[in-house]
């Protein structure tokens, strides 16, 4: 039925609800499961403050950077607990509805299963109207949980 499917984390329980439901998906289709964390840099200020002190270890990107793996990687272990296998964790700044269509997109994504609510602004990751978002622009289908 899917060959690839895509589910969108951000840490928060709604996302992890989903990524349990897209191991069992993937567990019944033999598919490949592929988790995504997005990562936003939302200040200019910031941004600039960083092209400036670029040897700083701790700028905001290196942090949202290190978190969002941290987020990726505890997701593949969610999933490999929940039996999936074949599954690969990817992390990507940008605005966070594009770039998971675009991701979505470019792997040949079948499915893209995110939840109905991330963690909104303040963490820079999935914002809560991403899955409005990631629905409307997406080709394939999307599964909000």
């Amino acid at each position: 039925m899917f060959e690839r499917i895509l589910v969108a984390v951000d840490g928060s329980e709604g996302s992890k609800k989903a990524l349990r439901l897209a191991a069992n998906l993937q567990q019944t289709c033999g598919s490949e499961l592929m988790i995504l964390t997005v990562f936003r840099h939302h200040s200019l200020l910031e941004a600039s403050m960083s092209m400036v002190r670029p040897d700083e270890p701790e700028s905001l990107d290196d942090s949202m950077r290190a978190y969002a793996k941290q987020v990726a990687e505890d997701a593949k272990t969610i999933a490999a607990e929940a039996g999936a296998e074949k599954v690969r964790a990817f992390v990507k700044a940008g605005q966070p509805a594009r770039t998971i269509v675009k991701f979505g997109e470019e792997h040949k994504a079948d499915l893209i299963i995110v939840g109905s609510r991330g963690q909104g602004d303040m963490q820079g990751f999935l914002l809560g109207s991403v899955s409005h978002k990631v629905t409307s622009l997406a080709a394939a289908p999307v599964m909000v949980v």
